[in-house]
């Protein structure tokens, strides 16, 4: 491919950017409108985590056969159909009559987000070649999600208090169709020399371990703990994650290679994603119920309370890419843990929310903590890896993240189903008593312990994944794959 101009190349940036911003914008936009929607569609709980759940369990188990994908058949004819499927998923939202097409229309979305973020990071390293102008495309590029998070629970509040909850599907449309358009004008093609094999079957089992589980999760509370169904389920969740390691470890190209997990740094980078956005997950979900159904507040001015929140991220975001690139994964991971725990045990002990003060501590300290723990999990995760493996080293770091979300959200979920099943299933809307106000609190105690073990977790591994040890083993995972360059070509070869 020739080079671009840099006025191209920043066009194609700009382009990839607004692909982040139309998948970030919906998850954040939809937090505040689910009261709403559970008054509209007579949804429960369990029906609420189902609106966030089925858009982050289709994305999980298909961002690594999206990327393979647009390796093999090309990154932006693959990028077009995500648009396109996106878009009109964003329709089918804002048209369904129900809970249940809801869920199905989400799933829609879901399939075009799968093409749009993966696709997109491989387009952008594509596209800028030179190390220092590709870091800065990346800032810019993860800079747009502190954006999402900061805009979208003010654009949601206004949409919902304003037009409907259904009308936070229709601004994805024009969105879609402008980057569609600018994409066949600006977006060059392109192809992985050496694209990696299907792997339908690996494919499959990621879908039945993930689905299972969180099926399993959510419905719980209403079907009990002991249904058969829910046994099955776990069985087959079980099953379904051992036959996966043996089946993926006698593949030459597997759809997760488990040579990764070799690595210390690697194997700390996905459980700390999962940890940390497990309790982003439950964090927004928990609190947009808080704030509308105990607070008695309007989606908009829910969406203004965790403004604070949104914007630490905003702030320290950057702060930490720039932390991570002078002092290591470490100092940053620390801060997050320590913050993160903090908020949640600010809940758990102390009620923060039953005071305003208290409830913005707790929001600035998870928004710090969040801020500063996603650089180095991408960081953390490529590190040490071969060049020719850090995309996928990548795209399971970003699979973990999607189902560390989706497990936040059911078991947060569910927790606060059993425990206060008729103050959180519909029950309490802007009149909430004194009594079912403080039922929600009293269940939510043990979801705040939940969040707090999340960021323990993540010291936890900030601290052990990070030293000389953790380094011997990466350079142990790094020369497994070496071992499989072809003859004549030497491993520096490999990384170029």
């Amino acid at each position: 491919m020739r080079e671009l101009s840099h006025r191209r190349r920043m066009l194609v940036l700009a382009i990839c950017c607004m692909s982040l911003l139309l998948v970030s914008l919906d998850n954040t936009v939809l937090n505040v409108a689910l009261p709403s929607i559970r008054s509209d569609l007579h949804a429960s709980v369990s029906g609420m985590q189902w609106t966030i759940d089925a858009y982050t369990l289709v994305l999980a188990a298909l961002l690594m056969l999206s990327g393979s994908t647009a390796d093999r058949v090309g990154r932006k004819r693959t990028f077009q159909t995500g648009l396109v499927i996106f878009t009109l998923g964003s329709g089918l939202c804002s048209l369904a009559p129900n809970l249940e097409t809801l869920v199905l229309f989400r799933m829609v979305q879901a399939i075009g987000g799968s093409m749009l973020n993966p696709v997109a990071m491989s387009i952008i390293t594509n596209v800028f070649t030179e190390p220092r102008e590709r870091a800065r495309a990346i800032g810019a590029w993860g800079g747009v999600v502190g954006i999402s998070m900061a805009a979208g629970p003010i654009v949601g509040g206004l949409l919902v208090e304003s037009v409907g909850w259904r009308s936070i599907f229709w601004i994805n449309i024009p969105v879609g169709l402008a980057a569609l358009l600018l994409t066949a004008r600006y977006v060059p093609e392109s192809r992985a020399p050496k694209p990696r094999r299907a792997d339908p079957v690996g494919q499959l089992l990621v879908i039945a371990v993930l689905g299972t589980l969180t099926y399993a999760i959510i419905e719980a509370p209403d079907r009990g703990w002991d249904s058969p169904l829910i046994a099955a389920c776990a069985g087959i969740a079980a099953l379904g994650l051992l036959t996966l390691i043996r089946y993926e470890r006698r593949r030459a190209e597997p759809l997760i290679d488990v040579r990764f997990f070799h690595s210390a740094p690697f194997s700390g980078a996905t459980v700390v994603a999962v940890c940390a956005f497990a309790a982003l997950g439950g964090y927004l979900f928990m609190n947009t119920l808080y704030l509308q159904d105990v607070r008695g507040l309007d989606a908009l001015h829910a969406g203004l309370w965790m403004l604070p929140m949104a914007f630490m991220c905003f702030v320290c975001a950057p702060l930490s890419g720039r932390l991570v690139g002078a002092r290591g994964p470490r100092p940053s991971m620390l801060v997050a843990g320590v913050a993160i725990t903090a908020s949640g045990v600010l809940f758990a002990v102390f009620d923060a929310q039953a005071g305003d003060a208290g409830l913005l501590i707790g929001y600035v300290l998870f928004g710090l903590g969040f801020g500063m723990v996603n650089a180095p999990i991408t960081n953390t995760a490529v590190s040490g890896m071969p060049r020719t493996q850090a995309g996928v080293a990548a795209a399971v770091a970003s699979t973990s993240r999607q189902v560390g979300q989706s497990l936040g959200v059911a078991v947060i979920g569910a927790v606060l189903a059993a425990g206060a099943a008729s103050a959180a299933a519909g029950g309490m809307g802007h009149e909430a008593s004194p009594a079912a106000a403080a039922s929600f609190v009293d269940a939510a105690r043990p979801a705040w312990w939940i969040i707090a073990a999340c960021g323990a977790v993540i010291l936890l591994l900030g601290l052990v994944t990070t030293g000389r040890w953790a380094e011997r083993t990466t350079r142990h995972a790094a020369a497994l794959f070496e071992e499989d360059t072809p003859t004549g070509q030497t491993s520096a070869d490999a990384k170029a």
